[in-house]
């Protein structure tokens, strides 16, 4: 079998240039149990540089659910003129907090409270980081998320979560972010499958009804377990459920893991497609680009692009 053509400079993107990655850089954070740390990735040149805000998935691995993860992700971004914070939410097992705890074992909240601390702190950070200085785009910031890492963007783009312990509703949403990604956001809790609804009740308390940020949601045809939900279409729920602007794009055959967005070469990965994930790359990076630059090309060039490559998958928009 042929090896695979990966395209990482395929238009409309931009051509890589080298990157800086820092970490890890230390938040104060009172009330959480262990200070914020994570990684910062930048263009080593340029100034004026849009930030995206990488949230973690939950998962079975040790350390790719924390900032040392999602590298074909977040290496992909900072090449094409990102800088891309991650940081390591309470979930990880790097922290090894007690699962049993009152928001564990997701910790879904602080998740998203995480994100708000750090655009309180870009100040900071931007200092923490040697080269960064006086080179940050503060307009324009955008957040990406997989799995858990989804239901937390969802929060910041706007949905609602009714807490389960408390029936208190729950409103993270941040206005300084601007656009945001979500690959393969948990769905509609009427739909969740008894193990999820008992064991992870918080993610099917969601309303997308209050996601009014313009979003792109990602997931694929493969991206099915019944111990979420028996309907195969779960994961679009964000897209289907929420008001408009927003874009759905199914990956044929991708699974959960969409080829191994999450590390480079990771077991985890049930779906390992090196052209996948180079599809994922350059369609969220496309999608993140016109949203934060009104007028830019790329989306509407992607766009035609997969209308004409049924292979890639099919693209909604409402």
């Amino acid at each position: 079998m042929s090896e695979p053509t990966l395209k990482p400079d395929q238009p409309p993107v931009t051509p890589a240039t080298p990157i800086l990655s820092f970490g890890p850089v230390t938040l104060a954070a009172p009330g959480r149990p262990v200070p914020i740390e994570l990684r910062v990735l930048a263009p080593a040149t340029g100034g004026k540089l849009p930030i995206i805000l990488l949230s973690h998935g939950h998962g079975a691995s040790n350390f790719l659910a924390s900032m040392r993860g999602y590298g074909p992700l977040a290496d992909y971004y900072a090449a094409h003129g990102f800088v891309v914070i991650i940081p390591t939410h309470l979930n990880s097992k790097t922290i090894a907090l007690d699962p049993t705890g009152p928001e564990g074992p997701l910790f879904w909240k602080s998740r998203a409270q995480d994100m708000h601390i750090i655009l309180d702190a870009l100040d900071d950070i931007e200092h923490a980081v040697p080269g960064l200085a006086g080179r940050l785009d503060r307009d324009r910031i955008a957040a990406v998320g997989h799995s858990l890492g989804a239901h937390t963007v969802t929060m910041l783009a706007g949905s609602r979560v009714t807490d389960p312990a408390t029936h208190e509703v729950i409103d993270l949403k941040d206005a300084r972010i601007k656009a945001a990604v979500m690959l393969s956001p948990p769905g509609d809790g009427k739909d969740m499958a008894p193990w999820a609804a008992q064991n992870f009740p918080a993610i099917g308390a969601n309303d997308f009804g209050s996601m009014t940020l313009p979003s792109l949601v990602v997931t694929g045809t493969e991206d099915f377990a019944p111990v979420f939900s028996e309907r195969k279409d779960w994961r679009a729920d964000a897209y289907r459920l929420s008001p408009s602007p927003k874009a759905l794009l199914t990956l044929e055959g991708a699974g959960h893991l969409f080829g191994g967005i999450s590390g480079y070469d990771a077991k985890e990965t049930s779906d390992e497609n090196p052209d996948r994930v180079a599809d994922v790359q350059r369609i969220t990076w496309a999608y993140l680009r016109s949203a934060l630059y009104p007028g830019d090309e790329a989306w509407n060039d992607i766009t035609r692009e997969i209308t004409t490559t049924p292979s890639i998958g099919t693209l909604q928009s409402k």
